[in-house]
């Protein structure tokens, strides 16, 4: 495994807290025009996605990127899961690795 550049797991919530730094965040697309991809993050904040290829409205892709604002992110690479994920428990999973238990994360 990989671990010379670490993401950080990031909803919406924490995704303001790490501008600057790669990110890793789960999103559903809500609109996708090769350019910027409107997003919604696995706690309801609308997002913008910098960088992505055309997605069909509805699919959840994980990006991997840079915060480049308090609601962006450039994608560096994505991967597509489909149209059926369960973003509560990713949720969850942001929130641990952003809360008492972060330094298992980084």
């Amino acid at each position: 495994m990989d671990t010379s550049s670490p993401s950080i797991f990031v909803n919406g919530e924490s995704l303001p807290l790490y501008i600057g730094k790669r990110v890793r965040a789960v999103v559903q697309v809500i609109q996708s025009d090769g350019a910027d991809t409107t997003a919604k993050s696995t706690d309801e904040h609308q997002l913008i996605i910098k960088g992505l290829p055309v997605i069909a409205p509805l699919k959840f892709v994980e990006v991997i990127g840079i915060a480049d604002g308090n609601q962006s992110v450039h994608a560096e690479t994505w991967t597509n899961f489909g149209d059926a994920f369960d973003a509560a428990s990713y949720n969850q999973l942001c929130k641990l690795a952003n809360g008492e238990f972060k330094a298992l994360f980084l």
